[in-house]
């Protein structure tokens, strides 16, 4: 059911009129997957930014990518004190251009997010597309192109983190 939520949610953000058009905050918003990222960018003030005129890529972590976080990790950056970081990880997951999967180059190459100390290592290949964070770790790419009327989310499998600049080759 999840599944033909985000794609009834896919068909309409494509065929969305202006008068019913869906920014990238609605359409996470109508899908139940996405529940905690919805949470962490209303924590962080971010909705208002993610509901603006773009245009954004998001790179959508579903619920079970926070849940593979360490235990208490989303709960202690939900907290009022860690606001900073917590907009940090979510500014690392948004790039400030619409860039749907036909537009990353095939290869590895660099992505500078909004978050514009940090770099992503974008990998096109025969086999989808991955993203590697400050971590060393990659996230795939599990369902691109998701239009909004303000951008292109692309759903991924693992929370996207800060940290140390990706090898890119």
């Amino acid at each position: 059911m999840l599944s033909n939520t985000l794609k009834a949610a896919a068909v309409v953000a494509c065929t969305a009129s202006a008068a019913s058009a869906q920014t990238i905050v609605d359409i996470a918003a109508g899908d139940e997957r996405f529940s905690t990222l919805v949470a962490a960018v209303t924590a962080a003030d971010l909705v208002d930014t993610l509901k603006g005129e773009g245009p954004f890529t998001v790179y959508a972590p579903v619920n079970d990518a926070f849940a593979a976080l360490p235990d208490g990790t989303v709960e202690t950056l939900l907290e009022p004190e860690n606001k900073e970081q917590l907009t940090n990880v979510l500014l690392y997951h948004v790039d400030d251009r619409n860039l749907p999967a036909s537009g990353i180059p095939e290869g590895s190459n660099y992505f500078q997010p909004v978050l514009a100390s940090e770099r992503l290592c974008i990998t096109k290949s025969a086999d989808g597309v991955m993203i590697a964070d400050g971590t060393g770790e990659m996230a795939n790419v599990v369902i691109a192109d998701i239009q909004a009327d303000n951008g292109v989310i692309h759903v991924i499998d693992k929370v996207l983190l800060p940290g140390t600049r990706p090898d890119c080759h």
